[in-house]
């Protein structure tokens, strides 16, 4: 595999506290713009779903979908936990990694800035996980 490509989970929702979706993508900025603009047909098209409200990055592709399956098993209550430790408002958080939206083709370079959602996150204490190797990693759990 290559050594420094990277692999993308993400959270999409169609607004504060509505319908998630769950993905996992090697080209982020595209695959969200893909969904904003309602390109594919399917969950997200069908229930609005655009908003971008959590990403974790991952050096391996085994290791990218073996999150978003566990993602995608949470109860809704945990994944609501995951996105408002680091994303209180649900803020959109596509235009800080592709910048200003314009009409045609996403941005295809840079990386997303993830020190804005490290700097939004109150009591809660982000740990690298262990058992993952991945460049960016975001154990949740509560401070003491």
């Amino acid at each position: 595999m290559g050594g420094d490509r990277s692999y993308w989970v993400y959270i999409l929702a169609s607004r504060l506290g509505g319908t998630l979706y769950i993905g996992v993508t090697s080209d982020l900025i595209r695959r969200v713009y893909e969904h904003r603009s309602k390109a594919v047909p399917g969950f997200t098209k069908k229930y609005g779903v655009s908003r971008l409200v959590y990403y974790e990055q991952f050096g391996d592709v085994e290791f990218a979908i073996q999150r978003e399956k566990r993602l995608k098993k949470w109860p809704r209550t945990w994944k609501i936990r995951l996105i408002e430790a680091v994303n209180p408002d649900w803020h959109d958080l596509y235009p800080g990694i592709a910048g200003p939206e314009v009409t045609g083709s996403p941005r295809n370079s840079g990386v997303p800035e993830l020190r804005i959602i490290k700097s939004q996150v109150g009591n809660i204490r982000l740990a690298p996980s262990r058992a993952m190797t991945r460049r960016v990693c975001f154990c949740v759990s509560e401070s003491s």
